[in-house]
């Protein structure tokens, strides 16, 4: 299929989910499972256009999935306008690690003693397929810095940490898989200590530095010149520095740019903090932004931007945290829309029965149990973590943590394998939790907040 039809291709689906957008929210459906559909039909189960080989075509798309990560994970970082002292961040940081680490453990044991295969690779299996996805989650995620429903920031908070905190189990199973015997344990330790400890403190760090310090520049020299202008490069630029800055001090590039996004709401949540907006300030009371005055960007008029009001700091930073919202979202859902469409032709090639299985044992038992256990102590209701432990969609992180693999030692029948099992995993969670996500919503909707309460 040529460059051209590509293009034509995926410019097609987005007019088409765009000018439907309207019924297709009234269905239990997603623009993404309408892609993934598509990408069915032009591939080798349908009109046969289009194939694809994963290991053939590895480093590109470890480049694409990288980008999208990169870009998502700012921006899930950037909607999430909370203090650190709310309580949903504790039962996202349950979720990002404890329960992650035990849907790897789950899911490497169920490959190693119902799959025969080593621990090696049931572990790279388990780390594969142990990140949630902050762009396919959008319907269960925030998508609005107002929004402060505690089930959404935790699901939120969880997509946005575990891409990080999963890619040292993903290093350590290739390195399991490369060395005939067990590991020396100074390998292991120095996998703990820099692949673990360091590389998820030093990335958190230096991208929350980043995002803070870039957004109260930013936003002070928008205020000193007055500047109205759109400006996508701020964004681009802080993604850029915060992922790179920390690849190259061996920290974790995905948990940076995720930083980087709660970095910037920062400086946001501080400048509107110590400056209120003038028609906001009788009604902020005792300073206390977070909680009553709104973020900066909803002062944004996207049409009809006020040069004369440029110069106060809320509207200031709010320019800034605007144009960084308005190029991530479109970046992040136009990648995203490319690679479910390449899971679509991909899925003729790599479906599986075993990896049937292994999406039937994560959603049914693995994610369950893990979110049960996980949340041990949590003041979270019954009725939130039973939906936590259905909704955890798999995605864009399963899909380059594949592209990393397939590129770093596997042979042919593992890294068989690995596609076959996280492509049809990926496939099935975009269609059964797309299509159970919204109704269970609005479920939980017409309950009201009674049942969800804490």
């Amino acid at each position: 299929m040529h460059s051209v039809a590509w293009i034509a291709a995926i410019g097609g689906l987005l007019l088409l989910t765009s000018l439907l957008s309207g019924w297709i929210r009234d269905f239990p459906i997603t623009n993404f499972a309408i892609y993934l559909v598509a990408g069915v039909a032009v591939g080798p189960w349908g009109l046969d256009l289009v194939r694809i080989d994963l290991r053939g075509h590895g480093p590109w798309l470890a480049n694409l999935t990288e980008m999208a990560l990169v870009v998502s994970l700012f921006i899930t970082g950037l909607k999430l306008r909370l203090r650190f002292r709310d309580p949903a961040w504790l039962d996202a940081m349950r979720l990002a690690f404890p329960c992650m680490v035990l849907t790897v453990a789950g899911v490497s044991a169920i490959a190693h003693w119902g799959l025969g295969q080593s621990w090696g690779m049931s572990l790279l299996i388990g780390a594969l397929v142990a990140p949630t996805d902050p762009v396919l989650a959008s319907i269960v995620a925030v998508d609005d810095a107002r929004d402060g429903d505690q089930m959404r920031v935790a699901l939120s908070g969880e997509a946005g940490l575990n891409d990080g905190f999963a890619l040292p189990f993903l290093l350590l199973a290739l390195m399991m898989i490369a060395t005939p015997g067990p590991l020396a344990s100074s390998v292991t330790l120095h996998w703990l200590l820099i692949g673990v400890l360091w590389g998820a403190a030093a990335g958190l760090a230096l991208g929350f530095g980043l995002g803070w310090l870039i957004g109260l520049l930013g936003a002070r020299l928008k205020s000193a010149s007055r500047d109205i202008a759109p400006n996508d490069f701020l964004a681009l630029a802080l993604m850029a520095l915060a992922y790179a800055g920390a690849e190259a001090i061996s920290a974790s590039g995905f948990l940076a740019a995720f930083a980087a996004g709660l970095g910037l709401r920062s400086a946001e949540l501080y400048v509107v903090t110590h400056h209120p907006h003038p028609h906001f300030t009788a009604t902020t009371g005792a300073g206390d932004g977070n909680s009553i005055h709104p973020p900066a960007e909803v002062l944004i008029n996207p049409n009809s931007r006020d040069r004369d009001s440029a110069d106060h700091p809320a509207a200031s930073v709010g320019l800034v945290v605007s144009d960084a919202l308005s190029f991530g979202d479109t970046l992040e859902r136009l990648i995203a829309s490319a690679l479910v469409l390449l899971a679509g032709v991909a899925c003729a090639r790599y479906w599986s029965i075993a990896g049937v299985v292994m999406a039937a044992a994560l959603f049914l038992l693995v994610r369950p149990l893990a979110v049960w256990i996980g949340m041990l102590g949590s003041k979270a209701p019954m009725p939130r973590r039973l939906l936590i432990g259905w909704i955890g969609i798999r995605g864009i992180g399963t899909l380059n943590y594949l592209a990393y693999a397939l590129t770093h030692g596997l042979d042919q029948p593992q890294a068989m394998l690995a596609a076959q099992i996280s492509i049809t995993v990926v496939v099935l969670s975009i269609l059964v939790h797309g299509m159970t996500a919204p109704p269970l919503m609005a479920w939980r909707h017409a309950r009201g907040h009674d049942a969800w309460a804490e």
